[in-house]
């Protein structure tokens, strides 16, 4: 049980060192990123991380529907 724990926490630390980064580069970085504050710009910054994780998933449900040979089974192992 303690091996489990310990590898949560680890998962948690690596995504909350890895959003610390994400958030220091574009507190610093983005203002000297020649980017024009119009609808466009943005539209785009606020859809692509949706359309990003929704072809993830969408990958993901058809890797898992290929596996079950195309039959409706039970699901059992597969998180659903």
């Amino acid at each position: 049980m303690k091996n489990l724990m310990t590898t949560q926490v680890n998962f948690i630390l690596k995504v909350f060192l890895i959003s610390a980064g994400i958030s220091v580069l574009i507190r610093y970085g983005a203002p000297s990123l020649p980017i024009t504050a119009t609808a466009a710009n943005a539209l785009k910054a606020v859809l692509t991380p949706t359309l990003i994780v929704a072809i993830g998933l969408f990958w993901r449900v058809v890797q898992l529907n290929r596996g079950e040979g195309g039959h409706s089974g039970s699901g059992k192992g597969r998180g659903f």
